[in-house]
């Protein structure tokens, strides 16, 4: 991919896109609801159709020439995923549905197994539900006790009073590496080093991260990472869980079945080596071949160029918000280059409720999200109902936040009319 100084990213990228190129409602599609799903380019469109009408077979258990085309490719995208967020060793990579079987993996392999009466696990009141509730889950059959960082003033992750939270009996800490509601990137590297000074576990929930910006699991020295591949150009169905190797060998499987055994006898069985221990059964093998892809796409951009841009569009998108005196931003406010937060802005107004928004805004074509965003007790510590959030990724431009801004601030007079 060649850049000039004339087109912007999303000027080379969009006609990658065929779902943006149509109307809704009669008008251009504008979607801005990237950190719910993104959307997918060609490559990976093309990759899925190929694989199903050319080489569709089970991996790892046929001899003939399809079934070694479909291991190939699957086992390939693992190695592609492995360099994406530099793990150490490919064996450290395991497929999983999405980040939310991830974190479940980790908190009934692990934390079943390893967490007593009065043990502590620290997460935060901004994680998203998929790191909350199977916390709760291994909170209530083992006796573990759940504590929760608070925000600054600024709506950041108080560091200052983790360190105060964290002790000797802190066993894991389980935080988001961006959040979802407040936009604001957490100093996971720093929070790893303190966990980890303590004696306990670090996983990061990067599924707001690994789309948008550079991830290396190794200088961070997190425990274990989980993803997403839908939010990263790739199909739904596939996500991955990065475990460093020590930690994965001493975990049991969590799924019992196919694939996952060396020797099966009546009254024992053996299992797999890694990762394969973890994956039982048929795995989504069109879908986990397409992330690979989707990887492809966003290596061949690259993702500083990503995170630049999209920190170009955050400046922008911000600026324009801002002189909508109506509505209250939540989040760290970003830089004036667009830096200290990702590329998504939540937010309410007094006069009109959250889906009400979304919804007149559709009809502009418009497309953001409203309600809760899977962060219930982040709203309630907000005191807020729920909040309408724009988010935003590489493929999108600055004439898409204009028309979001003129259809936001359309809405809010038609009802400011209404009232007077």
């Amino acid at each position: 991919m060649t850049f000039t100084s004339t087109k912007t990213l999303a000027d080379l990228v969009r006609g990658d896109f065929p779902i943006l190129h149509q109307e809704v409602n009669g008008k251009p599609l504008v979607y801005l609801d990237n950190a719910a799903t993104s959307q997918k380019p060609l490559l990976v469109l093309n990759t899925l159709r190929d694989y199903y009408e050319q080489y569709n077979a089970n991996v790892h258990r046929g001899a003939h020439i399809l079934s070694a085309q479909a291991t190939d490719a699957y086992e390939g995208a693992r190695d592609k995923v492995t360099k994406f967020i530099n793990a150490a060793s490919r064996q450290e990579i395991v497929y999983t549905r999405n980040a939310s079987e991830a974190i479940n993996l980790v908190a009934y392999s692990w934390g079943m197994n390893n967490l007593q009466p009065g043990d502590e696990i620290i997460l935060s009141v901004m994680e998203h539900h998929s790191n909350i509730v199977p916390w709760q889950f291994v909170a209530q059959k083992t006796g573990a006790v759940l504590k929760f960082v608070e925000l600054t003033p600024e709506q950041t992750f108080d560091l200052e009073q983790f360190k105060r939270l964290i002790s000797d009996k802190t066993k894991l800490v389980s935080v988001v590496h961006v959040s979802n509601t407040l936009g604001c990137i957490n100093p996971v590297q720093e929070i790893a080093a303190i966990a980890h000074r303590y004696g306990a576990k670090f996983l990061m929930d990067a599924c707001q991260s690994v789309p948008h910006m550079p991830i290396d699991v190794q200088q961070i020295d997190c425990d274990w990472l989980v993803a997403s591949g839908h939010k990263m150009c790739a199909p739904t169905g596939i996500g991955f869980l990065y475990g460093k190797l020590e930690l994965l060998e001493s975990m049991p499987p969590f799924f019992g079945g196919g694939e996952m055994i060396a020797e099966v006898y009546l009254d024992h069985s053996t299992y797999a080596e890694l990762p394969h221990k973890f994956e039982a059964g048929t795995p989504a093998i069109g879908e986990a071949i397409a992330l690979g892809a989707a990887i492809d796409y966003l290596t061949n951009i690259g993702m500083d160029k990503i995170h630049a841009y999209e920190a170009e569009l955050t400046a922008y998108l911000f600026q324009q918000l801002e002189q909508i005196p109506q509505i209250q931003i939540y989040g760290p406010k970003p830089d004036n280059k667009g830096e200290g937060r990702a590329a998504l802005a939540s937010f309410t107004t007094p006069d009109v409720h959250a889906n009400d928004l979304s919804t007149l805004l559709d009809q502009e074509g418009v497309a953001i999200r409203s309600g809760h965003h899977c962060t219930q007790p982040l709203h309630r510590y907000l005191n807020v109902a729920g909040t309408a959030r724009a988010s935003l990724y590489f493929y999108n431009t600055r004439e898409e936040i204009d028309i979001f801004i003129k259809a936001l601030k359309d809405t809010l007079d038609f009802f400011a009319g209404i009232f007077a």
